[in-house]
Formats: C-alpha cells, sequence, structure tokens
C-alpha cells in the first residue's frame, strides 16, 4: 500500500516544530530518523515533533521515534519531544560551539573552549577530564575522518555534555583495554575512563560522537 510520510519543519526558532503527516509505516522511518536528528543538530535546544496529523500503523515505527529521542538524550543542549502540547519542557543552556579543521591544532582550540565552557558553567572540576575527552574526540576525527568538524559542549545539572560531529560515515570502534606495550589506540578507551558514558549517532552525512561526564565522579574519585 502506498504511503505519504511528509516532515515539514517549521521555523518558528523560540519554539521550533517538526510536524509529520500522512502514514508513517517502517519503510519512513529512516527518512524521519534523518530529518529529525539533522534538523537538531543544526538548531540545538527543544525541538517539538507535532504527530497530531500523522497516523502509525506499525508498532515499530512508533517505537523508533522514541529511538530518535533516546538517540539525542546525551547530544549537548538537545531535548526531542514527542508530545508538544505537554508542559513546556526548561530551555537547555546555551551550548559553545566551534567550527574545526582536521588539523593537529583542533585539539588544542578544542581544549581552550573546553576549558572555559567549564569555568563559566561552575565545573572546574571536570576541567581536566573533559581535555582528555575532547582532545581524543577531535584527534579520532583528524586520524580517521578526515572531514571539517564541528565542537559543541553544554552543561546540564552537574554534567558536561560533550559532542563531535563530523562527516564521514565510519563508526568508531572500542574492543576493551588496549595492551600496556600498544602504541596509539588509546582514544576510546581514554574517553571510556573519564566519561560516565559516551556513544555515537550515525547522521546521513556523518555522525556525532558524544561523552558525558559527571562533576560528582571528580569528588567521588578525588575522595
Amino acid at each position: 500500500m502506498p504511503t505519504d510520510a511528509r516532515c515539514l519543519v517549521e521555523t518558528d526558532e523560540s519554539s521550533p516544530t517538526v510536524r509529520l503527516t500522512g502514514v508513517l509505516d517502517r519503510s519512513e522511518v529512516e527518512a524521519v530518523r534523518d530529518a529529525l536528528l539533522a534538523r537538531l543538530w543544526r538548531h540545538p535546544g527543544v525541538l517539538l515533533v507535532d504527530l497530531s496529523g500523522v497516523r502509525i500503523p506499525d508498532p515499530v515505527a512508533r517505537d523508533a521515534l522514541d529511538e530518535v529521542c533516546r538517540a539525542v538524550d546525551d547530544w549537548p543542549a538537545a531535548r526531542l519531544l514527542l508530545d508538544p502540547h505537554g508542559p513546556p519542557p526548561d530551555a537547555p543552556p546555551e551550548p559553545l560551539d566551534a567550527e574545526l579543521p582536521p588539523v593537529a591544532e583542533a585539539a588544542r582550540e578544542a581544549r581552550v573552549l573546553v576549558t572555559g565552557g567549564c569555568a563559566r558553567w561552575g565545573l572546574p572540576e571536570l576541567t581536566e577530564p573533559a581535555c582528555i575527552a575532547v582532545t581524543e574526540m577531535v584527534n579520532n576525527v583528524v586520524a580517521h575522518a578526515v572531514t571539517p568538524m564541528t565542537l559543541r559542549l553544554a552543561p546540564r545539572g552537574g554534567a558536561l555534555h560533550l559532542a563531535v560531529r563530523d562527516h564521514s560515515t565510519g563508526r568508531p570502534t572500542y574492543s576493551g583495554p588496549a595492551p600496556v606495550d600498544s602504541v596509539g589506540g588509546r582514544g576510546l578507551l581514554l574517553i571510556d575512563t573519564v566519561a560516565r558514558r559516551w556513544g555515537s549517532t550515525a547522521l546521513p552525512d556523518g555522525k556525532v560522537v558524544w561523552c558525558v561526564l559527571y562533576a560528582e565522579d571528580e569528588a567521588a574519585y578525588s575522595n
């Protein structure tokens, strides 16, 4: 049976809304997912998804929308809501962004931004671990993706959310701790060590690699 699912983006920057219309089945899920993720990365903040004009007869398709919400949960300054008529959410803090080229000097610029962000948001204890994480995230792009990248960071509660978006579809792989006599290959190991959570979200033309660091973890480690 032919279906008609369209993703329309309304350009109200104070309360951005994506309205889905037509019939959404599993054949349309990937296109809708890609549109939502790309829209939220381009415009961080709260993204409301209006489902009032769409019919979703397939539970798999509905579950896929919930999965998109979970995929962006740990992005900096990102909230994806499927009920635009519910209580209005608190707006996340404005993130700090930097466009970086795939060169060795990019890691230093990333550390400067992270250091300033930790000072601005009252998270000085996260400066060192966040600089370790962002150095490895940026160096991974320089070594493997070799594309321009966007660094984004924002606080949430007592945590710092970091993300690097590149334009390579290659996924990062983590195979556990590296042998003690190995040279290199420790980027994801270091991120896994300093962050409570980390992961990667595929986009139509690349990916977002993100991690979350908590001030309370650093306090517990210091004690």
